[in-house]
């Protein structure tokens, strides 16, 4: 089966970087968008940004011009670069990707297992 395998999460301090990678496995026929969210304790699951096939990317306004999202279509990989980590980005990071194990499959959302990211002093 298709995992997302997700890594790089940490603690580092506010104004600190990070940078995670994300990994799908399994029987993969193609990969359509794929992105990354965040969930803090209590809190929705919310956007933070997705790249399409054709890179174009949508951020959420409280990431923009700190993290950056990137993508090789030869590779079913993701990295998403966090620069200037606020105490507010604490949260569980999740992968996510539309991926289609076959030709004549389907296309599926699938999501990683999240990683920690915690900002503190």
């Amino acid at each position: 089966q298709v995992q997302l395998v997700e890594s790089g999460g940490g603690l580092v301090q506010p104004g600190g970087s990070l940078r995670l990678s994300c990994a799908a496995s399994g029987s993969i026929f193609s990969v359509g968008a794929m992105g990354w969210y965040r969930q803090a304790p209590g809190k929705q699951r919310e956007l933070v940004v997705t790249i399409a096939n054709d890179y174009s990317t949508n951020y959420a306004d409280s990431v923009k011009g700190r993290f950056t999202i990137s993508r090789d279509n030869a590779k079913p990989v993701v990295h998403l670069q966090m620069d200037s980590l606020k105490f507010e980005d604490t949260a569980v990071y999740y992968c996510h990707s539309y991926i289609r194990t076959g030709r004549l499959s389907a296309i599926a959302e699938y999501w990683g297992q999240g990683t920690q990211v915690t900002v503190a002093s």
